[in-house]
């Protein structure tokens, strides 16, 4: 099979350009990601949102300070860690590159499970409703994950499969994975048809951004709207069947896994399991006894907290 005229048409339209260049500041020696900088600003407005959604339901927000330490650096870590294994064929022959700088890849799935975990260390330590806290971070949660994955956009990966639609992205050559490799390429196979190099892809970073984004938007309705009807971990199980099934249905779209278990795409394992460990959360907390969660009220994010007499 070859590219005749017929697929030139197909990919024959304006697209959106990529950026150049991953790196939005450079400092000296050092070098700031886009992704480092999406990083940012996601874990500073997460905490002034979840401050403030604590506050409203009587959790002591002196906690995030305190918890926010921990929370990055095993978020840093989870996130490294699944970016090495995921791509393995970069380390396997150097070892020394997973812990020198610099730190170019990391992963948001990783980096989401990684600050769970210090989260819940932090939580445990200090005698803290684990679900209650859970649950005023997932806005942030949410609302972080739209914004860094813009970081994806800016390292030109997180795409799908060509598309002629009128908002594919440009992918330069050099970031394309093997089913998408431009003509003339070395690595091109006897029979494989090349993709153009001026084809638009599926811009999967965006579709995950806008999904979660909405999902923030659901899950602060929640909070803000609807408090007196929640048991504790309410809004933490919509957040691991919302962005289990965004994540699993997304992943459909690629062709190149690197990382797999029994042929299978971990990241279509853990939002499978993500899903159904929010169904499983759902059900637990609607056959405990009513908590006290039950009985707040429900308050805006102005951080006036319950009614005079409710605790």
């Amino acid at each position: 099979m070859r590219l005749g005229s017929s697929s030139a048409a197909r990919y024959a339209h304006v697209v959106i350009p990529s950026p150049s260049d991953p790196i939005a500041l450079q400092v000296g020696p050092v070098a700031i990601p886009w992704y480092g900088v999406g990083y940012a600003v996601a874990i500073g407005f997460g905490s002034w949102l979840t401050a403030r959604l604590a506050r409203a339901r009587g959790l002591d927000i002196r906690h995030i300070g305190d918890a926010l330490l921990l929370v990055i650096v095993c978020g840093v870590i989870g996130a490294r860690l699944y970016h090495v294994i995921d791509q393995w064929q970069l380390y396997q022959d150097d070892l020394l590159k997973i812990v020198l700088p610099p730190y170019s890849g990391l992963a948001l799935y990783g980096g989401v499970f990684g600050g769970m975990i210090g989260a819940f260390i932090y939580i445990r330590r200090h005698g803290q409703p684990f679900l209650r806290w859970a649950d005023v971070a997932i806005p942030a949660l949410f609302f972080g994950q739209a914004i860094a994955r813009w970081g994806n956009f800016a390292n030109q990966e997180l795409y799908g499969p060509p598309t002629n639609l009128p908002w594919g992205i440009e992918i330069d050559c050099a970031h394309r994975v093997a089913a998408y490799l431009c003509p003339g390429d070395p690595a091109l196979v006897a029979g494989q048809v090349p993709v153009p190099a001026d084809a638009g892809f599926q811009p999967l970073f965006f579709y995950e951004s806008t999904l979660t984004l909405l999902g923030g938007l659901v899950a602060l309705l929640l909070l803000t709207r609807f408090a007196a009807r929640l048991r504790d971990g309410d809004v933490m199980a919509f957040w691991l069947i919302w962005y289990g099934l965004v994540r699993t249905a997304l992943e459909t779209f690629r062709l190149s896994y690197d990382f797999t278990f029994f042929g299978l795409p971990v990241a279509v394992i853990l939002g499978l399991g993500s899903t159904a460990a929010g169904v499983v959360l759902l059900v637990a907390a609607r056959r405990r006894p009513s908590a006290t969660t039950t009985t707040l009220a429900a308050v805006g994010v102005d951080g006036t907290g319950p009614p005079e007499g409710v605790t």
